[in-house]
């Protein structure tokens, strides 16, 4: 459905390593990075769509958060779920709702919600159901 996801930054250096490190553990590798233009972007491991990007805003104007806005991130386990937030907090970001069930959404929705060191709202989300011990 999605081609691609474009999140405004205002710190190429800061921004990158934040998104590095969440996207280490989602294990969605970069595609390319142009930090003279504070650009990069990553995208599946089979290399298609959709392709997430940070950029400095092309008219040269501070980077704001959208009210209402937010990004989330597919995550194949709960466990990902975990280890993507505490990457976020760990590299700079800050807690908008801890790792936990939200039965409200759907009984299996898993989620972490978390800002960006920009304040852009982001979601690493799991709907699958917690695997059992057998």
């Amino acid at each position: 459905m999605l081609s691609h996801v474009t999140v405004g930054i205002t710190d190429f250096p800061r921004a990158f390593a934040f998104y590095s490190a969440v996207m280490a553990v989602l294990d969605l590798p970069l595609r390319f990075t142009e930090p003279e233009y504070g650009f990069a972007g990553w995208n599946p491991k089979d290399g298609g769509r959709p392709v997430f990007f940070i950029s400095t805003p092309f008219d040269g104007r501070a980077a704001t958060p959208g009210n209402g806005s937010m990004t989330a991130f597919l995550a194949p386990s709960r466990a990902i779920v975990d280890a993507g937030y505490e990457a976020a907090i760990a590299a700079g970001g800050t807690c908008e709702g801890p790792p936990g069930l939200r039965a409200h959404y759907h009984p299996n929705y898993y989620g972490a919600y978390f800002r960006d060191p920009d304040g852009n709202k982001l979601c690493l989300c799991c709907h699958e159901p917690e695997p059992s011990g057998d």
